[in-house]
């Protein structure tokens, strides 16, 4: 299975992967779950490749290996074909990542338009396609049961096999862009259609599951394929829900105003304890305000932690400074007050953190609390504060 994603220099919550190389300049990463791949790929063939060709169990295995390197490979032509094409249309490319169920292309924005969305989806199985017809033609023309014969068999399958399942109309596959490209060109809503190729997609997934129990029943399929199958159905179910999830959110950007949105501040002078912080911060009125602690000459220069201040026990809160409970202004993100929403999601995906600096030139005018960016795209889901 094979996705692309859009996710603006953010990488913390994906996987661990091993940065091998670089092809056209796009930094080439294998995922840990390869591992998992290599193993059980080069068991089975192996296996498979000394019954039809009565190998040694050395060469089985080596055959095995090399079946998996040349799968890769394919995995990888059919990401360039994603690369190559988003590159030529002005999208930067972050980098591709090869994994247990194929591979990821990680743009850093969406396509402009319908038809850039359209031609980037469709690059990457039109790439297996032609892997595929190229592999179909060399089984045809190799002799038969021979090492030759049997890896372009296989290839010619499996690079079949994935541009016809990608091009399945349902996020997160290939097909599920395409799919969103036309709804985004007929109704002129990029969220809609992300929205109704990701409920096709949990359409394909549910499907998927379906055909692949009813394949083994009748032994079309390998029993030992079908918890691989089903972790695919299971995948593509959860890329889907994210989709939605994505539209909904992505619906809410416009609302994100940074003046109404970013908590005050409440300055309090270095050294000033814990307790007397808090105590002037309740009795302003404002007791969501954030605490800046301020140098010598009034300047903010750090901003006390929340969940650091929280910690300390009340009963040792009068003897400790509000400096020990802050971060220095220096080390947080900043975010202009001006700044539309969908810059601001782009400053938080790059930058992950708990709390950001609201400023309006040099000053500091408030903090937003990723606990209420989160509450505001999200109304109903629950937040930690």
């Amino acid at each position: 299975m094979e996705q692309q994603t859009t996710r603006p220099s953010r990488r913390p919550q994906r996987r661990l992967g091993l940065t091998v190389g670089r092809v056209f300049g796009v930094p080439l990463r294998l995922d840990v779950s390869t591992l998992l791949l290599t193993l059980l790929v080069t068991v089975l063939y192996a296996e498979f490749a000394r019954r039809q060709l009565e190998l040694s169990q050395l060469g089985g295995y080596l055959i095995g290996l090399g079946f998996v390197v040349s799968l890769l490979g394919s995995v990888l032509l059919h990401e360039l074909g994603h690369a190559l094409t988003a590159r030529r249309y002005g999208i930067g490319v972050r980098g591709i990542t090869l994994e247990l169920l194929g591979g990821y292309t990680e743009m850093d924005r969406d396509a402009p338009t319908p038809r850039v969305d359209l031609l980037v989806s469709l690059a990457g199985p039109a790439v297996s396609a032609a892997l595929g017809a190229v592999a179909v033609a060399a089984t045809l023309a190799l002799p038969d049961r021979t090492v030759a014969d049997q890896l372009a068999f296989q290839l010619a399958a499996s690079n079949v096999i994935v541009a016809v399942f990608n091009i399945l109309p349902g996020l997160p596959l290939d097909g599920g862009r395409a799919l969103r490209a036309a709804v985004w060109a007929f109704t002129r809503d990029r969220h809609t259609g992300t929205e109704v190729a990701g409920w096709v997609g949990r359409a394909v997934a549910l499907g998927t599951a379906a055909g692949v129990v009813v394949l083994t029943v009748e032994r079309v399929l390998a029993p030992l394929a079908l918890p691989l199958m089903l972790l695919v159905a299971v995948t593509l179910w959860r890329g889907a829900g994210q989709s939605i999830r994505f539209a909904r959110i992505s619906r809410r950007f416009p609302l994100i105003d940074l003046a109404r949105l970013a908590r005050p501040v409440l300055p309090v002078p270095t050294g000033t304890p814990l307790a007397e912080a808090q105590r002037r911060r309740a009795e302003s009125g404002r007791p969501d305000a954030a605490l800046t602690v301020t140098d010598g000459s009034g300047r903010p220069v750090a901003l006390v932690d929340p969940v650091a201040a929280d910690a300390v026990p009340p009963a040792r809160r009068p003897w400790i400074a509000v400096d020990a409970v802050a971060r220095s202004l220096a080390g947080l993100p900043t975010l202009p007050v001006g700044l539309d929403g969908e810059r601001v999601m782009e400053t938080v995906q790059t930058h992950p953190g708990a709390q950001y600096v609201v400023t309006a030139g040099e000053d500091v005018v408030g903090v937003l609390h990723i606990a209420d960016l989160a509450q505001l795209l999200e109304p109903g889901r629950k937040t930690n504060t």
